[in-house]
């Protein structure tokens, strides 16, 4: 544990990528087979679940230090984080230990099986041997909520320096549903063969936000996609059966049976990036009848009738077993077409079309039809690129549609968490009612650090009360909220939720009683929904 603490202090302390792929090589090259795995296992998102809830820690922790509760609660609503909270307040550990990363993570996943004063005895007992930050990590695993900033990509090129393998190749071992529980650094990593795992996907390939659309020169070189509003997936088909993964490394397989169907019409060894999409009289549904399935082990009948999917397949990674990516787009999309082609028409996939034009202009007008139809936008792609990792500038751009816009008042705050904790950057917006305001929707992103500072000032000196980690203010600040997308809502007092909500800039200009009103909202609703 002490060496995971100490590359967990390297990485805090710096922003500098270099510095953070040196430390994660030197850990990978001395560290435990155990450690290193679970270490790769909690910096990509597969740590362990939440063992015991926050109240019981702050109960616990509270008594320990000696401290009153509402001492404790203002401590924390000052940190901003539970565990950091309990690795200030608690007394200094009477016992040391010395026991790896694997040992406690181990003690944290038997807990949970344990009645709650055995519980409490467990991580007493862990809090009194743990210097500062062992404990502060130890307490982040309990919680269920490790998280820290270093992206799948640094990871893999510290491998690649630690282990001497290519980064594409380490990429792709990283992914599919393994965990520490089901595979060995020795498996993983050192083992040849990176397709071991017959359901593992490809490394997505990511596009960037358009920049400057004149620059991409002859119009003839670019294919163009609609942007459908859906599931990024890819579908798998290898050893007679089927895998559909997300973008974020979900196994999606369950979620969406009628999928099922394309392991009986497309060859063994076939691999297609694409979009689930909720499909009705061959045009797309909201994003809103999709969500309904979303987080669903099994989806009931009504659910597979009112909102069925489709795969709209844009690209062919795998033929045959065969690795595709290397190949141009413009000959993966033929090959792909005739794939499709051979499919019975009810089948639920389809080949996303291309978007005709001649010039930049014509596609500028074919982007302007977007939300007419359902689409969040256009993607280009140049016809002779290959099929890479992650997110690469140059050949791959999403063109989207400007955003819906409402000019809203903040009526409450709330601390955010990490570096921004001492900041309060989650604002609840309302919106105005004859006299009443009503709260419609959050946003915590959208602005520069100086203004986060500045209206954190404020709060600070015009709060009107608070609820635990929430304050509410004076409605005196008017912010413009975009929006990709609006839909109704009953659980929502304004009956409307809206999609990737962010603050496009703040108003100072513009009063309160100048705002947008809930019928601006349901007009949108009625418009866009």
């Amino acid at each position: 544990m002490k060496d995971f603490a100490a590359l967990f202090t390297r990485i805090d302390e710096t922003t500098k990528t270099t510095v953070k792929t040196a430390a994660l090589a030197d850990y990978f090259r001395t560290a435990s087979a155990d450690d290193k795995l679970w270490t790769i296992a909690l910096f990509t998102g597969r740590r362990p679940k939440r063992t015991i809830t926050a109240t019981r820690l702050r109960e616990w922790a509270a008594e320990v230090a000696g401290l009153p509760d509402w001492l404790f609660e203002d401590s924390y609503s000052i940190v901003g984080d539970l565990a950091e909270t309990i690795a200030l307040v608690l007394p200094e550990p009477r016992d040391t230990s010395d026991e790896s990363l694997t040992h406690w993570i181990g003690i944290i996943k038997t807990l949970s099986a344990l009645e709650d004063d055995e519980r409490k005895a467990g991580i007493l007992r862990a809090w009194d041997s743990l210097p500062a930050t062992e404990r502060f990590l130890f307490t982040k695993l309990l919680t269920g909520g490790f998280r820290i900033g270093v992206s799948a990509k640094l990871i893999t090129r510290a491998l690649a320096q630690a282990t001497g393998q290519p980064e594409p190749e380490l990429t792709h071992k990283l992914m599919g549903n393994w965990t520490p529980d089901t595979t060995t650094w020795d498996t993983l990593i050192e083992a040849d063969d990176p397709t071991a795992d017959q359901s593992r996907p490809y490394p997505f390939y990511l596009a960037y936000q358009m920049e400057d659309i004149d620059a991409l020169g002859p119009p003839a070189d670019w294919n163009a996609e609609r942007k459908w509003d859906g599931i990024r997936g890819q579908l798998i088909i290898r050893g007679g059966d089927h895998y559909l993964w997300s973008r974020g490394e979900d196994l999606m397989t369950d979620r969406f049976p009628e999928l099922a169907r394309l392991k009986d019409y497309l060859p063994d060894g076939t691999v297609l990036d694409g979009e689930v999409l909720a499909f009705v009289d061959e045009k797309p549904l909201s994003f809103n009848a999709l969500q309904k399935r979303i987080g669903r082990k099994t989806v009931p009948k009504k659910l597979l009738t009112e909102a069925p999917v489709i795969l709209m397949a844009y690209d062919l990674l795998e033929d045959s077993g065969q690795d595709m990516r290397n190949t141009p787009l413009r000959d993966r999309r033929d090959m792909l077409a005739a794939l499709i082609a051979d499919v019975p028409s009810d089948t639920p996939i389809r080949l996303s079309p291309s978007v005709p034009f001649d010039t930049w202009d014509d596609l500028a007008d074919a982007r302007a039809q977007s939300r007419a139809i359902g689409a969040e936008g256009l993607m280009l792609k140049r016809l002779d690129s290959p099929y890479l990792s992650g997110r690469k500038k140059g050949d791959w751009w999403k063109w989207k549609i400007d955003p819906l816009t409402i000019d809203a008042v903040m009526i409450y705050a709330q601390s955010g968490s990490g570096r921004r904790a001492n900041l309060f950057t989650d604002y609840t917006f309302a919106v105005r009612d004859g006299n009443e305001l009503v709260p419609f929707t959050k946003a915590y992103s959208g602005l520069t650090d100086a203004e986060f500072r500045q209206i954190t000032a404020w709060v600070r000196r015009n709060t009107l009360q608070r609820f635990g980690p929430v304050r509410q203010v004076p409605p005196e600040h008017v912010f413009e909220i975009a929006f990709e997308g609006i839909q109704a809502s009953p659980r929502h007092k304004s009956g409307v939720a809206l999609r990737f909500p962010r603050m496009l800039r703040w108003r100072k200009d513009k009063p309160v009683d100048e705002t947008n009103t809930l019928d601006d909202l349901k007009d949108m609703l009625a418009t866009y929904g």
